[in-house]
């Protein structure tokens, strides 16, 4: 009988359908190649991993790393700037901004050298291996609850960030005050409360959080990149055949690039939505473009020394 390798894939963040749609994607590619093991793919949400691998006891997206560090899952899907929190502040350098100039810039830096030199280092400092990077995400915008017709409008506005440091920077420089800082999950309580005026996010996630609800323009802003990333456990990985590593690799490259893809036209879908439903979309000038860049360099000042030598440029030139 041949050998069968089981992978249980925790899905921890929202919106749960980008996630379980990148996790099945996984899955398909895994089953379109021929190994000489069998692979099976278990994808579950938190709840149903704590009902049937931990007692019912429930686990929350902020366990799910420990889960993966003591060998209770085998892969998951997670926020570049929480492996930086936790292993590789390199992967801050992915947050900076206007660092990527498009999508295939993107690709390039994710699928060539400096993409797989970050990702083997999560295994210097974890039991985590990066295997692929998704957006789940993409170019970041800002939503807004006023009226926006220039990048000028934002000043003085209390915008909502995440709590890494350059994504609170750059906000901050955006907006000339601190941000509050709550997960993308939580904005649209805090902006219906009036915690805050708005929200760096991005279109494929508008409408699955609620956000179209609490929010009157959108500031297409592409100023950086939400990115995921593929996980796996190192301890699992280092007991696989070298046959069952190269499918796993070789499925989650290509479920990464197919997931990229598939965010980018649910970005558009969504773009088109809110301009039916008569919310504003503005686009900034290529003038005011170049202003908020030269603005940046402050962060670029502030971070730039932080990072691996010659990681910024090695991005930028890609």
């Amino acid at each position: 009988m041949n050998k069968v390798t089981k992978i249980r894939w925790v899905i921890a963040h929202e919106p749960l359908s980008l996630f379980v749609r990148a996790a099945h994607d996984f899955e398909k590619e895994i089953n379109a190649q021929q190994s000489a093991e069998k692979i099976e793919i278990e994808v579950m949400t938190l709840s149903e991993y704590s009902t049937k691998y931990n007692d019912g006891i429930i686990v929350t997206k902020h366990d799910l790393l420990d889960l993966m560090e003591s060998g209770k899952i085998e892969m998951s899907q997670m926020y570049t700037t929480w492996l930086a929190e936790h292993y590789e502040h390199d992967f801050l350098a992915f947050e900076m901004p206007y660092i990527f100039s498009d999508h295939d810039h993107a690709s390039r830096v994710l699928e060539g050298e400096v993409g797989e030199t970050l990702l083997a280092k999560l295994t210097d400092n974890s039991n985590v291996r990066g295997l692929a990077y998704t957006y789940s995400g993409g170019f970041r915008c800002l939503g807004v609850n006023k009226p926006v017709s220039t990048l000028a409008d934002l000043t003085g506005e209390k915008l909502r960030s995440n709590r890494n440091p350059v994504g609170r920077a750059v906000i901050r420089t955006m907006s000339g005050v601190e941000p509050f800082i709550c997960e993308t999950e939580e904005a649209r309580e805090h902006i219906a409360r009036g915690d805050c005026n708005g929200n760096d996010t991005v279109y494929s996630r508008i409408y699955p959080l609620g956000q179209n609800d609490v929010v009157k323009s959108i500031v297409d802003s592409k100023h950086s990149l939400f990115l995921t990333t593929m996980i796996i456990s190192d301890s699992f990985w280092e007991a696989l055949s070298d046959e069952v590593k190269s499918v796993i690799k070789t499925a989650a490259i290509q479920a990464g690039r197919n997931e990229r893809e598939t965010t980018i036209e649910d970005g558009l879908n969504a773009r088109a939505r809110l301009l039916e439903e008569g919310k504003t979309v503005y686009e900034p000038t290529t003038e005011e473009t170049d202003a908020m860049k030269a603005k940046m360099q402050t962060v670029y000042d502030e971070f730039e020394s932080s990072f691996a030598a010659n990681l910024i440029e090695r991005i930028k030139r890609a």
